[in-house]
Order: structure tokens, then sequence, then C-alpha cells
């Protein structure tokens, strides 16, 4: 008896919980459906606000690319407009170069002429009056030319007279260019000592020429000349003795510039 009441009592259980499994089965499959709905309803909210942001940033790119574009343009723009403004100083400034050249050129040439006027009128005051006071020359010489030549008194050695002439900011006779020559020929000077280098062996006389005095230079103060020949003039030609004899003393200098103020106040009012 007791047997078959332990039976009914397992029999019972075993059948409580299958009926027990068997709800749960069909809880757990509605609550799988449930939660598998739920992520797929979800996950569309993302994708949106992706896709939403991508838009965004596509919109973004291209009101950014917009403005570079403008602001590239515009920079070209007054690129282009600096570069033109600069051509046309740089041909304003060539135009005021050339004009400032031609400027300078005719001043140039027209102080010329004037001082070129002035010598050729200081001349001719000075042909009535030796001493004008236009005279480009120091008191007491002669003006020929471009050049002023003075003689000093008495007779010395061709070193001495060097020096003396030095003193004076001049120096010894020097067929320098045709000029001094002309003026050596024409006074048919005598017994004048000539700037030629001093020469260790005598020469003889030879025609007075530009050609000999393209000699090297000589400094009269460093050397002595005992022994050695110098040159002089004797109207045409050129002598030589020993430079320690004694012979006349012509110095030359460059004659200064004419002051066109010094000819201008002495010319008669009706000519001015």
């Amino acid at each position: 008896m007791s047997e078959e009441i332990v039976e009914d009592v397992v029999y019972a259980n075993l059948k409580f919980q299958d009926s027990d499994k068997k709800e749960e089965t069909p809880n757990s499959e509605k609550c799988g459906a449930e939660v598998s709905s739920a992520p797929s309803h979800s996950q569309h909210k993302p994708v949106l606000i992706l896709t939403l942001l991508c838009l965004l940033l596509f919109i973004g790119l291209l009101v950014l690319g917009g403005i570079f574009y403008t602001t590239l343009k515009t920079e070209m723009i007054k690129s282009n407009q600096l570069q033109d403004i600069k051509k046309e100083l740089q041909g304003n400034v060539s135009l005021q170069l050339m004009h400032n050249l031609n400027s300078s050129k005719k001043i140039r040439n027209l102080s010329a002429m004037l001082q070129n006027i002035a010598t050729q009128l200081c001349r001719e005051l000075c042909k009535k009056e030796p001493e004008h006071k236009c005279k480009p020359c120091p008191k007491g010489s002669e003006w020929y030319k471009d050049s002023c030549y003075f003689q000093l008194n008495g007779f010395e050695t061709w070193q001495k007279s060097e020096m003396l002439c030095s003193a004076r900011n001049a120096s010894l006779l020097k067929i320098k260019n045709k000029n001094v020559l002309e003026f050596i020929k024409l006074k048919m000077l005598r017994s004048y000592w000539l700037w030629l280098s001093p020469r260790k062996e005598y020469a003889y006389p030879e025609i007075v020429s530009e050609k000999m005095f393209l000699s090297e230079g000589f400094e009269g103060s460093t050397r002595d000349l005992s022994g050695f020949y110098c040159g002089y003039a004797e109207g045409m030609y050129v002598y030589y003795t020993l430079c320690t004899n004694q012979k006349r003393i012509m110095c030359e200098e460059t004659a200064r510039k004419v002051q066109a103020e010094s000819v201008l106040n002495d010319l008669p009012e009706g000519s001015t």
C-alpha cells in the first residue's frame, strides 16, 4: 500500500515538472522574439545619426571649398592688379630716368658751351689787358691754349730747376701734347731746361718732337745726377749737356677753368 502511494507521488511530481517546462517554453520563445525584435529597431537610430553627420560634413566641405575658391580668386585678382601697378610704376620710373639722363646731358652740353664761350671772351679780354681778372693763370705767366707758362729768374741746374717748378705746383717744360710743342716752336726758346729723364750717356741733338717726352718719370730730389746728361731746348732742337750745368727755367702748369662771372661782369652793358 505504501509503495503505491509513493509511486503516485513521484508520478504527480514528474507530471507537474513537465507542465512547468511546457509553460516556460512558450514564454521564453515570446521573450526571445521580443528581445530579438527590440535590437533591430534600436539599430536604425545610429545609422540615421551617422548618415546625418556625413551629410553635414559633406555640406561643410562644400562650403569651405567655396570659400577657399572665392578667396583664392580674389587674391589672384589682387595679385594681377599689383603686377599691373608694378609694371606701370617701372615704366614711369624708366621714363623719368631717361628724361633725367637727357636733361643731364643737355645741361652738360650747355655748361660746356658756356665754358667755351667764357674762355674765348677771356682770351679777347686778355689781349687788351694781359692781367685781366678772368685769366686762369698766375700773375706774370703766359696763357697759351690750356696751359700756363712762367719763367723764373736766373740759371740753375736741371735738378734744382725741377725742384723750383715743383714747389709752385708746376713742372719743367714738358711736351705732353701738341699744344706745348706749338708753344716751344712759336717762342723759339733757347737754353731752357726740358723735362726729359736724365741719361747716363751723351746724345746728339735731335729735332724736338712729342714722342721723346713719353719717357718714364723722374724723382729729382732722390738721386745724384753727377755725370748724367739732361736735355734743353735750343730753337727747334733738343741738345744734351751735363745736368749739373746751369740753364734757364721755364715752368708749365695746367690752366684753371675760366670763371664765367669774371667775364660777364666786365662786358659792356649793351652786349648782355
